[in-house]
């Protein structure tokens, strides 16, 4: 289940990821450093929390 939970949280942050440079690209800047900030977020949560 551990596997699997880490499995999805990396799915997630690649595909925000995905979305800050789409966003980047088309050149709203503030916004692709918001979700940028927002994949920081889903990275570092998990080390706050317990399994």
């Amino acid at each position: 289940m551990q596997l699997f939970t880490i499995g999805t949280l990396v799915a997630i942050t690649i595909y925000t990821f995905g979305f800050g440079v789409t966003l980047w690209k088309e050149k709203q800047k503030v916004s692709a450093l918001a979700v940028f900030f927002l994949t920081l977020a889903i990275l570092v949560l998990p080390f706050f929390t317990t399994f």
